[in-house]
């Protein structure tokens, strides 16, 4: 199952997440919040957002032992 994570352009600790799983993960697709209203609506505050399936794995601050432990869940 594909992991998503959900940023928004502007974000720094979306940036952050976004460099740190880019050298962890082959796959990973990007939704931007602000372009999808039910993703706004999910998580439009709690950015960035890592999820798989209807699992949310982490949000806000990622660090690289957590996001080892979420992608190996």
């Amino acid at each position: 199952m594909t992991l998503k994570l959900y940023t928004r352009h502007g974000c720094g600790l979306c940036e952050e997440a976004e460099e740190m799983l880019a050298e962890m993960l082959s796959e990973i697709e990007l939704i931007d919040v602000d372009k999808d209203p039910a993703a706004v609506r999910l998580y439009g505050l709690r950015v960035p957002v890592l999820t798989r399936g209807d699992d949310v794995l982490l949000e806000g601050r990622f660090t690289d032992i957590a996001v080892a432990a979420a992608i190996c869940r």
